[in-house]
């Protein structure tokens, strides 16, 4: 048994304070504000993405970033600082949050934008 399966028998289950969904092209965006059973808080950061099966039927792929208290203001700097320095780079500052056809990632064969996380490091 998980921790939260645990918290879901006893029905101590976490306290969700806060929810915002961010629909932001073909992803969501998900900031959940829970609290722990010490009445601490965190947040939830959880990105879905629809996506096919080779059976053709959909699912939600999901990733979660679990960003504790303690951890908010050195995320928040930067957050902030890597924002900042993506508009100072890019030819056209837009104030969208679609992306347009001149701004959009180049797309691979799959449709997909082609990133390679090993040039995150660069």
């Amino acid at each position: 048994m998980t921790m939260e399966e645990g918290y879901e028998k006893n029905g101590m289950d976490r306290e969700e304070i806060f929810s915002k969904a961010v629909r932001a092209g073909k992803r969501t965006y998900f900031f959940d504000v829970k609290s722990t059973k010490g009445n601490d808080y965190y947040l939830t950061i959880t990105e879905s993405k629809k996506r096919f099966g080779d059976d053709g039927k959909f699912f939600y792929e999901k990733h979660k970033l679990f960003l504790y208290k303690e951890d908010f203001e050195k995320f928040a700097e930067g957050f902030a600082e890597a924002i900042a320095h993506i508009k100072s780079i890019s030819p056209i500052a837009e104030e969208t949050s679609e992306y347009t056809s001149t701004s959009e990632a180049p797309k691979s064969e799959s449709g997909f934008s082609d990133v390679s996380f090993e040039d995150l490091d660069k």
